[in-house]
């Protein structure tokens, strides 16, 4: 843990307590102009301290190492688990050697770090080629089946891309002035067995958060397995554990945007609004359209902890972004407009009303492959699932559901997703505005979904209706600024 110098402990008591703060992967490859706001910027001594950074991969490295977030086109990681030969990974091993390089000669000057760099990605790949090949040797006797450890592998390629960004990370500051200290927790080399809170510990153990600033990788090795439980939402697990086993002040997302109602390069930038202060609630689900301000799971340590989470603009310093904790508002309104391309996977059977089983087997089907469940509507004989995934993996699915009812009518079509959120949208009629405002952009969705918490309502459009859809439903928050504005004229005025 974090220590206290001896000096300190007298003051320990009136001292601010540090903050926790994390950085995405698109904004760790704009590192030297975080320099200006983040790092350093008008901060003076002793100010830029008492701050935990953890950091992710640089932007697309994960990509490489596992598969594509989104086209899930194979890395290295898919290509060792299903390729026939070496030829592949091999390769695709090297190709994130040097991607990796690229990444670090594009946001360090000196030649001197950059060697460092050159060095580190060199050790760190090669050891994890010669892992990989002595395992695939040893996998070649019968006694030993290599899809026994294909999570064990998962999580030692991925922990490459946060332990190289983080080591940049702090060669750069260090160049600067600023003590900055690596932490590894990625279990590099490392031949003993940890929990999570015991890798925090030890990473942090003898940090003197006064004058040094820890830069902590994303991805933490440990007994429970980050990847297995949360796959690539692991970095921020490991985000809000250190928040809250070390008892922040507060933990800090930094993205390359703010949160705001709605896409601004969409809606136009002088349309939405910054979130500025929402609940938990919301952030959920905001998850679950894909518009990630937390893991669920890591908001849910974070709570538990009693430590708010502030999202900003790592670029705008001034601005202290939204902050996000349990709370519940008494003003009634929506707050972003957001959506997602998803595939509806509909599964209609006559002989359906009255049975039960239909529910549990499709969704067991589902979880076998998988496959991300963004909402469901059903009735007597008709369930609806609206998945966020590959169109191959839903299509092994619908096979499997044919050959469990074989009389089913399945059906599968490309959709969107639009929902409008808000903490407290109670009698806002958000339902029937919406619907009128799609109706005046000639946009026809085709269901709707809305529950009695009235904290998010979806309509599900044509695909190619996503954007025109979000830009419609739009007017609701601009028409609720619109009408808290003239409400408050006449007290300006007086």
């Amino acid at each position: 843990m974090p220590k206290l110098m001896p000096d300190q402990t007298q003051q320990a008591a009136n001292a601010p307590r540090h903050t926790v703060e994390k950085i995405g992967g698109t904004s760790m490859s704009r590192l030297p102009e975080l320099l200006d706001t983040l790092f350093i910027g008008s901060r003076k001594g002793p100010e830029r301290y008492q701050r935990i950074f953890v950091v992710s991969a640089f932007a697309g490295i994960t990509d490489l190492l596992l598969e594509h977030k989104k086209s899930g086109k194979p890395g290295v990681f898919g290509l060792f688990s299903s390729a026939d030969d070496d030829h592949g990974w091999l390769a695709a091993l090297s190709s994130v050697a040097e991607a990796m390089c690229a990444a670090h000669a594009s946001v360090l000057d000196h030649p001197g770090d950059r060697s460092l760099a050159d060095d580190f990605v060199r050790d760190r790949i090669e050891g994890a080629r010669s892992c990989l090949i002595d395992l695939q040797r040893v996998c070649s006797y019968g006694h030993f089946r290599l899809d026994h450890h294909m999570n064990v592998i998962r999580e030692l390629l991925s922990g490459l891309g946060e332990a190289h960004s983080a080591y940049v990370t702090s060669l750069l500051l260090s160049r600067n002035g600023l003590s900055a200290r690596f932490v590894d927790l990625s279990g590099w080399r490392d031949d003993g067995e940890y929990s999570l809170a015991e890798r925090i510990d030890a990473g942090l153990s003898g940090v003197d958060l006064a004058s040094e600033l820890p830069i902590v990788t994303g991805y933490a090795q440990c007994s429970e397995g980050l990847m297995q439980e949360y796959d690539r939402g692991y970095s921020e697990v490991t985000f809000s554990r250190i928040a809250a086993q070390t008892a922040a002040r507060e933990a800090i997302i930094h993205k390359e945007f703010h949160l705001s109602s709605a896409d601004p390069k969409l809606v136009g930038a002088d349309k939405v609004r910054k979130v500025g202060h929402t609940n938990y609630d919301v952030a959920d689900q905001l998850s679950n359209m894909g518009m990630e301000a937390i893991h669920p799971k890591a908001g849910k340590t974070l709570r538990q902890a009693n430590v708010p989470l502030r999202v900003t603009n790592a670029f705008e310093p001034d601005d202290l972004g939204t902050l996000i904790e349990d709370f519940a508002s008494r003003h009634a309104t929506p707050e972003v407009i957001t959506g997602l391309d998803v595939y509806s996977l509909e599964l209609f059977e006559q002989d359906m009303v009255g049975t039960k089983g239909y529910d549990s087997t499709i969704l067991d089907t589902l979880t076998r492959h998988g496959l991300r469940i963004v909402s469901k509507v059903s009735n007597a004989n008709t369930i609806v699932h609206y998945v966020d995934a590959p169109l191959s993996a839903i299509r092994k699915v619908e096979s499997d559901l044919h050959k469990i009812y074989p009389q089913a009518k399945i059906t599968v079509r490309s959709l969107a997703i639009v929902s409008v959120i808000g903490q407290n949208m109670e009698n806002l009629r958000v339902l029937s505005r919406g619907l009128n405002l799609l109706h005046e952009a000639g946009l026809e969705p085709l269901a709707t979904t809305q529950t009695t918490r009235s904290v998010d309502v979806q309509f599900a459009m044509a695909r190619e209706d996503l954007q025109p859809a979000i830009i419609a439903l739009h007017r609701l928050i601009e028409e609720d600024s619109e009408a808290r504005s003239a409400a408050d004229a006449p007290r300006r005025a007086a």
